[in-house]
């Protein structure tokens, strides 16, 4: 990796990284990752009334974004529930554009966000990516916790996934590991043993308490619904970036499938984590070179090698 400040950000292999990703982002080149992925903090904490807005780009608008570029909000709604930010969407909005800007041409975008948001989070990525460059809502479906007894329980994420162009993005269907069939008798002893590939609904545990995968880090997600995503998007030696990285399962998976990969978080527990998380990985580097980037921002930012 090398940049000084207010240069471009190079990367000679995979990294994690502890800083704002805002400040790191709009400093990498654009066209660098075959495949994003994040899972960025869903809206809890406390309550508060806000208008929900979308943007739409023109030359006279009342936002400014990356580059000065400058957008038109359209309210959607006004919402009073629980939130950690003024306004979500606005938190999101910049990273989003960066996503975009940051795919390569054939590259990928996986939107991991929970029921609550994903439909106020839609329509910002419609505007960001294009309505033509949607390719699916995947459901992760899970059997875990309590059960409510006043609704049907909620017992699902939700995975929006958008392309950089909607005629030229990769995908190998192939290349995915493949699921038992849910009635096999009905299918040809073959098919059985072979398997079926997944669709748009994933039916998939959450990391067991007491599993291999486990590492303490509250929102950890498992390993098996990151692989498909990568090995689906992405080929051996392409890039792949999570600037939420959290626990670090994108990590995990792209060393174990020979991809690189660059993290991005802010907290140094989650850098930690991710630190020794992949000194057991057997394709990923050891974290054993620190160096120091100098971003535009005040705010300091410390990179390490995996």
């Amino acid at each position: 990796m090398s940049g000084g400040p207010g240069e471009d950000l190079l990367l000679d292999d995979s990294a994690v990284w502890l800083a704002d990703n805002m400040d790191v982002l709009p400093r990498l080149p654009a066209s660098t990752f075959q495949m994003i992925y994040i899972d960025p903090p869903f809206n809890t904490g406390k309550v508060q009334a806000r208008k929900t807005l979308a943007t739409v780009s023109g030359d006279v608008g009342d936002r400014t974004g990356f580059g000065g570029r400058r957008y038109k909000t359209r309210l959607l709604a006004e919402s009073s529930y629980r939130d950690t930010f003024d306004d979500y969407l606005a938190f999101l909005e910049p990273r989003l554009r960066e996503a975009s800007r940051l795919l390569t041409s054939t590259g990928t975008f996986y939107f991991h966000i929970d029921f609550r948001e994903a439909h106020y989070c839609k329509l910002l990525l419609d505007e960001i990516f294009g309505r033509e460059c949607f390719l699916n809502e995947i459901i992760w479906a899970y059997d875990y916790g309590a059960r409510s007894k006043s609704r049907w329980p909620a017992k699902h994420d939700t995975i929006l996934v958008y392309v950089k162009s909607s005629d030229a993005y990769y995908y190998d269907a192939e290349a995915v590991d493949r699921e038992p069939y849910m009635a096999p008798g009905l299918v040809t002893a073959e098919k059985a043993v072979k398997g079926k590939l997944p669709t748009d609904v994933w039916w998939h545990t959450i990391v067991p308490t007491n599993g291999r995968e486990k590492t303490g880090y509250p929102t950890q997600k498992p390993e098996g619904i990151i692989r498909r995503m990568v090995q689906a998007s992405t080929k051996p030696g392409d890039w792949c970036l999570d600037f939420f990285a959290g626990s670090g399962t994108m990590g995990a998976v792209a060393a174990a499938l020979e991809r690189r990969c660059l993290l991005i978080d802010s907290n140094p527990a989650a850098v930690d984590v991710i630190r020794s998380r992949l000194d057991g990985i057997e394709h990923a580097q050891p974290a054993s070179k620190d160096m120091e980037i100098q971003p535009d921002s005040p705010s300091e930012m410390a990179a390490s090698l995996f």
